[in-house]
């Protein structure tokens, strides 16, 4: 027997046995929505059980107030949790500008873990706000209302499959659905062309096959039309304007409206209805749709159905802590062009397709350019909660003039984890300094194909972070020497009026001069109370004029500022650590810092943007962050703490960050570990020692003598017992040479294996790029799995003159050190200050394990004499000064004579 339903479809109208035609059977949108959220529930946990901590996310933008906007919303908040779909609302107030819903929008478009957005209309602002273009400023991939141009261009050619369709349509087709009719060849009639309702209504059953004729205002005699209808869309928003007679026989009729008509019955006043008059249509149709109850609930159920469809869309393509991110293939030229010459034939994408692929959002990006970027400090805020990836630190032998390539090696290792291992991966490295030779000692960005782009941005003025620092420190020396001037030609109430102002009767103490009385001992908080003494103790620094040789002074205070932003972990941190700086010392030999100058302020803000990190590319369009650049034989010698942890965040728990650490083992990587690694809380899992057979042989006594290389290699041991001492596995990357011989990598190898090394891979990166370190990388793959109790060289608590003697003997197999007069004072000066328990920073030659630059190998028995001991508060650690420590660079013919603007656009 023909169901009742059928029996419409085939005959249009269904009478009872006393001759009376059957009653419209009503369509139930609370049933049928309540199904659907049953199935979108069992898919949502079906997704989330493929993909543990997977959710559907979803987000309601709401600019203003409105009640009834709130009550809507409070109904899709609650059906998405139902469902188990993460609904957040963001709700902006009345005030709100153009400006500020699209920024909000665009947030939303990038974040990867909201699959659906939903701008509720109308926009309550006091502000005129195009709502046209805040509804196309959703990305299309996440309109689940369906509204933006491009999915109602998709809808109306047919593409239903590659959109999203307005929910009220699509859930007039549901219930049609339900009703178990097929519309195709039928006559459908729409009433109403609204974006929302009526346009993509008739699309959607054009597409579905059926004959649509779409009324509107302008429509002659509409009741001829509805009457040929078998099935009827209604979305006019005029209250029981379809009467029922009207209405064909047995036709389906879809009301879309909401009305509020009067009714004294009502407490209220007043009652619900639709477009269609329900009474008298219901007795001629054969399905009908009742208001409310009808079309309503399944709004709320097609916008969750499109959420859920919008997560399946986005799993299709997702990997699981893996970025969408798009790689240079490289085809290597032989024989191998100038590094210059690669950097301008390698192709590079625009700097900010490059964030948004290793997922940041575009306010979080500040674009210099096309090819770099600074990016801000909120992106730590943003991904707090975001587990950090392995840690990974390079270093190396100690420099010869040959070079051993330990940049190269960084950079090479994470394009060959990226592009060809599929591992989230970015390099971090110092950013390079020209100073008087002009980068004499290269690029400091890699070589051959193993480099940033564009090599001549990346290595000269890159972001202006060494300008920041320059001005910080001409600020510095310039507010010495005027405040030296002004106290010689002042006197004390004169410079008193001038730092603390008389402004309307009153003098008020600014915070860094509060902090000043506190360190004097003056617990007073209005100027007004000083005595004559207390004022002169305030304002007068007595600044030692044999203390200020500009010269020196100017070096010292920009090494350590530059120091500063390397260890800096806020803007908080970087304030603060301002503030201790010691730039000189007063008559009676006390420091005076940065905050009794009174300019620790002037300084933060001068270098705030210089705290942020700079990211470019590699030759394979892997990401780098390249940022400060303290020197290792005077400071910490490593890229910024920021740079990293914002690293390790973005590469997620299985992706690599590979840092570099400067100058070889005994010191750069002493330091990343003794102060660096301290002051950040992160701790590495590998390191990575570069060494090459070249320089092994010049460690050896000479380059050319064969058999002076497992001489040298004694060198290679040393360094790596050095990096072992720090709990981690070490393995060493050979960057070869092609006048390298297979017994001489053969031999470097065994010794390697000899001292420790976890593993012992040769690498071709300069030559090849990321496919020539794919053996590296497996093996640092291997070695971040290997449980390695990290742990420092030294306690805090040790004294000063134990933690000197512990680096220099455990590091550069000293015999023992020579502490001069001057530095046995100054121990017992900063112990008596209460700084004993900060780390030290031995500012020795890099060239060399011992304090003489010229001798290479593993030297044996000497005395490191330690001259001086000088404060670096600010960066937070003691530099105790080896005699021979002399700027080298002033010695060394600079290469600015090679290098012309004609040479760079070549």
């Amino acid at each position: 027997m023909l169901s009742v339903a059928a029996t419409i479809l085939r005959h249009g109208a269904v009478r009872c046995r006393c001759g009376q035609r059957a009653m419209a059977t009503v369509i139930s949108g609370n049933k049928t929505s309540q199904l659907v959220r049953e199935r979108l529930k069992t898919d949502v946990a079906e997704m989330r059980s493929h993909f543990p901590g997977f959710r559907p996310g979803l987000v309601v933008l709401q600019v203003g107030d409105r009640d009834d906007s709130n009550l809507y919303i409070s109904m899709k908040l609650k059906a998405a949790a139902e469902i188990g779909i993460s609904a957040n609302h963001i709700r902006l107030p009345s005030t709100a500008t153009e400006e500020e819903v699209l920024r909000s929008i665009v947030s939303v478009n990038e974040n990867p873990a909201v699959h659906g957005l939903i701008v509720q209309l109308p926009l309550d602002s006091v502000n005129p706000i195009d709502t046209e273009k805040v509804t196309n400023a959703v990305a299309p991939e996440k309109d689940v209302d369906g509204l933006t141009s491009i999915n109602a261009g998709k809808l109306s050619r047919g593409d239903l499959g590659d959109c999203f369709i307005p929910c009220t349509p699509n859930g007039c087709m549901e219930l049609i659905a339900q009703a178990g009719v097929s519309v195709a060849g039928k006559n459908a009639v729409v009433i109403g062309r609204s974006k929302i309702v009526g346009a993509p209504m008739h699309d959607l059953l054009l597409w579905s096959h059926a004959t649509v004729t779409t009324c509107h205002s302008k429509t002659r005699d509409l009741a001829a039309q509805v009457g040929r209808a078998d099935v009827l869309v209604v979305g006019a928003g005029k209250a029981e304007m379809v009467k029922g007679d009207w209405v064909k026989e047995g036709a389906v009729v879809i009301d879309c409206g909401i009305n509020h008509i009067p009714d004294s019955s009502k407490p209220s006043g007043k009652r619900v209805v639709g477009d269609v008059h329900y009474a008298s249509a219901k007795e001629r149709a054969g399905f009908i749709t009742p208001v409310p109850g009808g079309v309503g609930p399944m709004t709320v159920a097609m916008l969750m159905e499109n959420t859920v469809q919008s997560a399946k869309r986005f799993l299709n393509s997702y990997r699981p802590g893996k970025w969408n991110i798009t790689y240079i293939k490289l085809k290597p030229v032989r024989p191998k062009p100038s590094d210059a010459a690669i950097s301008q034939a390698c192709a590079t994408k625009p700097v900010m397709k490059l964030a948004r692929e290793m997922g940041l959002f575009s306010e979080e990006v500040e674009p210099h350019g096309r090819h770099r970027a600074k990016v801000q400090l909120d992106v730590l805020t943003r991904m707090r909660a975001q587990p950090d990836g392995k840690y990974v630190v390079v270093t190396g032998i100690t420099p010869t003039p040959l070079g051993e390539g330990k940049t190269t090696t960084t950079l090479g290792l994470a394009q060959a984890l990226g592009a060809h291992l599929n591992v989230n991966s970015i390099a971090c490295i110092r950013q390079p300094t020209a100073g008087a030779t002009f980068s004499v000692k290269g690029g400091a960005v890699g070589g051959g194909y193993a480099q940033i782009l564009p090599i001549e941005e990346a290595s000269l003025h890159l972001t202006s972070d060494t300008q920041a620092v320059s001005t910080a420190t001409s600020l510095v020396m310039d507010s010495i020497t005027s405040r030296m001037y002004c106290e010689s030609q002042q006197n004390h109430q004169t410079l008193f009026d001038l730092l603390v102002p008389l402004r309307d009767g009153q003098r008020e103490f600014s915070t860094p001069q509060l902090k000043r009385m506190e360190k004097l001992g003056i617990d007073k908080m209005d100027p007004l109370t000083l005595t004559d003494k207390e004022i002169r103790q305030f304002v007068k620094l007595d600044i030692d004029p044999l203390k200020v040789s500009v010269d020196k002074l100017s070096h010292n205070i920009g090494n350590e500022i530059m120091a500063i932003l390397a260890l800096s972990t806020s803007i908080q941190d970087l304030q603060e650590r301002l503030a201790k700086m010691v730039v000189t010392s007063d008559c009676s030999g006390e420091p005076v810092t940065t905050e009794d100058l009174g300019v620790t302020g002037v300084l933060t803000v001068l270098l705030r943007d210089a705290l942020k990190p700079c990211l470019m590319q590699t030759v394979e369009g892997s990401p780098v962050f390249i940022h400060t650049s303290p020197s290792s034989d005077i400071a910490h010698g490593n890229s910024s703490i920021l740079a990293d942890k914002m690293a390790l965040k973005l590469v997620g728990p299985a992706g690599f960050v590979v840092t570099e650490a400067g100058c070889g083992a005994e010191i750069g990587l002493e330091k990343f570990f003794n102060i660096k690694c301290r002051y950040s809380g992160l701790q590495p899992d590998v390191t990575v020692m570069v060494a090459t057979v070249r320089a092994l042989k010049m460690h050896g006594g000479d380059q050319k003598n064969v058999n002076r290389l497992e001489f040298g290699c004694s060198h290679l041991r040393r360094q790596i017992e050095n990096a072992r001492a720090y709990g981690l596995p070490v393995v060493v990357a050979i960057n070869m040479f092609c006048s390298d011989t297979e017994n001489e990598l053969e031999m470097v190898s065994a010794q390697a294996r000899l001292a420790g090394a976890f593993d012992v891979v040769s690498c071709t990166h300069w030559a090849e790029g990321g496919a020539g370190a794919v053996a590296l990388g497996k093996a640092v793959q291997r070695a971040a799995e290997v449980p390695h109790p990290f742990k420092y060289l030294y306690p805090l608590e040790m004294s000063i003159e134990e933690k000197i003697r512990t680096v220099a003997q455990r590091m550069y197999g000293v015999k023992d050190i020579q502490l001069s007069a001057q530095a046995l004072n100054k121990i017992r000066l900063y112990t008596k200050q209460g700084l004993a328990n900060l780390p030290i920073c031995v500012a020795k030659t890099h060239l060399s394990l011992s304090p003489e630059q010229g001798r290479t190998g593993v030297p044996k028995d000497f005395t490191l004499p330690i001259v001086d001991i000088q404060p670096n508060v600010g960066a937070g650690f003691l530099c105790p000064v080896v005699n021979n420590m002399t700027p080298s660079h002033r010695l060394i013919w600079p290469c600015y004579h090679d290098n012309d603007l004609y040479s760079v656009m070549q």
